[in-house]
């Protein structure tokens, strides 16, 4: 899995205008199942995250994972994140898992993370969404499981 995540001070997403999904302190989440993905591996992409410490501590360290300072995430499936850019100018996609495995891994990637005690929303497969984000920091952390 593959995974694009962004410490925010709020995030939104939403579909045909109207919101499905928001968080507030804490982490915008873009994820992608490649080819060959497993339960596993999503479970163990949510345990990464829940555990990484991007937050601030007292002393302004990142020294703080989302479950320290009890934030939200959001969670927005792109399977763009797949892209392969290294063949003239135009991505091609053949990595992303397919259609209705990438739903599967991104369904049970949000339950994993949720079931760490992460307070979760996700966006809609497949759909066309807009996200709205406050970036902290910047902070923004590429990750592949």
């Amino acid at each position: 899995m593959r995974a694009l995540i962004q410490r925010v001070t709020g995030a939104t997403v939403s579909v045909a205008g109207r919101q499905i999904g928001q968080c507030g302190a804490g982490l915008l989440i873009l994820i992608c199942a490649m080819q060959g993905d497993t339960d596993q591996q999503a479970e163990q992409m949510a345990a990464k995250i829940s555990k990484l410490r991007i937050f601030k501590d007292d002393e302004g360290r990142m020294n703080r994972s989302i479950l320290d300072i009890g934030g939200a995430a959001l969670v927005v499936s792109q399977f763009t994140l797949s892209a392969d850019t290294s063949r003239g100018n135009r991505p091609g996609f053949s990595a992303a898992a397919s259609p209705d495995e990438g739903r599967r891994l991104y369904q049970q990637f949000a339950a994993s993370l949720s079931a760490w005690g992460i307070p979760t929303e996700t966006g809609e497969f497949g759909a066309d969404m807009a996200v709205e984000l406050v970036n902290d920091g910047p902070v923004t952390i590429w990750l592949d499981v």
